[in-house]
């Protein structure tokens, strides 16, 4: 599955500050590691986060967000974000959770 390079790039650009993050293709996308641990990704058009499972139905219930589903199974702890309700704003929020959990996560 191709992933939308344009989103890709502006993830890129907004994750640049700060921590060394690591791109690498996964998941039929491209994700986006900290301390080794995959904060988010772009996956075709949508928005790959790790929210960790605490924080997984409150970030359920914002615009654009359902679960991950991989083979058929609901990853836990993971949601996708519709392309089309990632505005800059937007965007930046879910990268900060993404951030977050991935950092609180034991390096690898």
């Amino acid at each position: 599955m191709a992933y939308d390079e344009v989103l890709a790039e502006r993830v890129r650009e907004l994750l640049e500050e700060g921590e060394e993050i690591v791109a690498k293709k996964m998941f039929g996308g491209l994700v986006f590691m900290v301390q080794g641990n995959t904060a988010v990704g772009v996956v075709g058009d949508e928005l790959l986060v790790r929210v960790g499972p605490d924080r997984t139905p409150r970030a359920l219930a914002r615009p654009g967000a359902r679960p991950f589903e991989s083979r058929g199974r609901v990853s836990k702890g993971w949601v996708l974000v519709a392309g089309e309700v990632l505005d800059d704003d937007v965007l930046d929020d879910w990268l900060q959770l993404g951030r977050e959990a991935a950092a609180g996560l034991p390096p690898k």
